[in-house]
């Protein structure tokens, strides 16, 4: 008789006690349908919301130039690329934005990618291999993250913004090839590197400094130019030990993202950069909406003067709040505003209790910050009003209040008298 055949349970099988061990972590993320796709009034999932979540940090999403400049492009260029950038896909539209990208942030040349993650994921390997080294922040997005493990070279991660450990690794290395990488704004905490200091170390023992600026771009520096030029370190003072990559789908209002810097370095990564030669290029509409975003960015003063403004009320509003409390807003002077609230149910809590009151507002966990620092990520935008700020800032009050009721003053019993 034959011995019945017993099969091995499949891996395949797996993933759903996998998902439901991310439900159990309050690690499990949900897609919303949102309409429309950014702006400080939002309907989601039907239900109209005042978001705080959105990356649109000058309100240019939803600007009708820019809608009319993509549909002009689209009329003149169609819809699609048709191919990668190196066979057709190149249009006369995008070299025009590759020569006013880097005119705008006052740098040799550009070159314009279809998104950011897939930017950095093809720079960092274009640039070093096996047998160089990397230098990364230890709070690094995670684009800038992947590309270096996919360049095979030794990666050192130092302490965020820890210079005095950057500048020893540093010393310490042997390799030729050295490459040190650094968000310019930190995404999740709203802090600013210190460019001129990464710079100098850079300088000083023959490395290359590579910088996201994707939540810089369009709200930093004279005229919204970026982190670089706020550094005073565009134009004249430009280094070729700097790359500069900066995203447009962001206070930009489009997509996509350029890399600029010293022409042979840019011209390298042409030739190099996979993410770039094996993809299908940005069709020219983007390409369109773009050049007329880049207008409006120079011209937004205003705006950027309104996003202050809302930073500062929020701040200020928030500091009696937190007082002896257990969140803690993070040192930010940007439109990234980290309330950090620690333990992940409680992040989630919050976001639930705040999204009962009409208030759209991420919360933020393990992976993407560290362990222990769940965290609102409270995006501001030129779109915000005073109004819309001091409704968040109460709603924030009266869920606090709620999970944290302030203790009586001394002497004062908690309980009600017996009866």
């Amino acid at each position: 008789m034959t011995a019945p055949v017993t099969t091995a349970p499949s891996w395949i099988d797996e993933f759903p006690a996998r998902i439901a061990a991310l439900d159990a972590a309050h690690l499990r993320r949900r897609r919303r349908a949102v309409l429309p796709a950014a702006g400080a009034h939002l309907l989601v999932d039907g239900r109209p919301m005042l978001a705080f979540c959105s990356n649109d940090y000058l309100g240019l999403a939803g600007h009708p130039a820019l809608a009319e400049a993509a549909c002009a492009g689209a009329r003149a260029y169609g819809v699609g690329s048709g191919g990668s950038p190196l066979v057709s896909g190149h249009s006369q539209a995008n070299a025009l934005l590759e020569q006013e990208l880097a005119q705008f942030v006052q740098l040799p040349r550009a070159l314009y990618f279809y998104a950011g993650y897939g930017a950095n994921v093809g720079i960092v390997p274009a640039l070093v291999g096996a047998g160089d080294a990397l230098f990364s922040d230890a709070l690094n997005h995670a684009c800038l993250i992947d590309g270096a493990r996919l360049s095979r070279a030794t990666v050192h991660r130092y302490p965020h913004a820890d210079l005095a450990a950057l500048a020893a690794l540093l010393a310490a290395s042997d390799a030729r090839r050295k490459l040190v990488m650094t968000d310019a704004v930190f995404s999740m905490d709203g802090d600013v590197a210190d460019i001129r200091a990464l710079l100098a170390l850079c300088q000083q023992h023959d490395a290359l400094l590579l910088l996201d600026d994707a939540h810089g771009f369009g709200v930093l520096g004279p005229q919204g130019r970026g982190s670089l030029a706020e550094a005073g370190l565009a134009g004249a003072a430009a280094s070729p030990r700097v790359l500069y990559m900066a995203t447009l789908g962001k206070a930009a209002g489009v997509a996509g993202a350029f890399v600029a810097g010293p022409e042979p370095l840019v011209e390298w990564l042409v030739q190099k950069t996979r993410s770039y030669i094996f993809a299908t290029a940005a069709p020219a509409l983007l390409a369109q909406a773009l050049r007329a975003s880049l207008g409006l960015i120079a011209a937004g003063d205003g705006r950027r003067a309104q996003l202050a403004a809302r930073i500062a009320q929020l701040r200020a509003g928030l500091a009696p709040l937190l007082a002896g409390s257990p969140w803690q807003l993070g040192p930010s002077g940007t439109a990234v505003q980290p309330l950090v609230i620690g333990a992940n149910d409680e992040a989630l809590a919050v976001m639930e209790a705040l999204r009962e009151r009409g208030l759209w507002v991420p919360a933020i966990r393990p992976p993407t910050v560290p362990e222990g620092t769940a965290r609102l990520r409270i995006a501001l935008s030129a779109a915000h009003t005073e109004a819309d700020v001091q409704q968040l800032l109460a709603a924030l009050a009266e869920v606090h209040a709620r999970l944290h009721p302030p203790c009586p003053p001394t002497g004062e019993s908690a309980l009600p008298d017996p009866a």
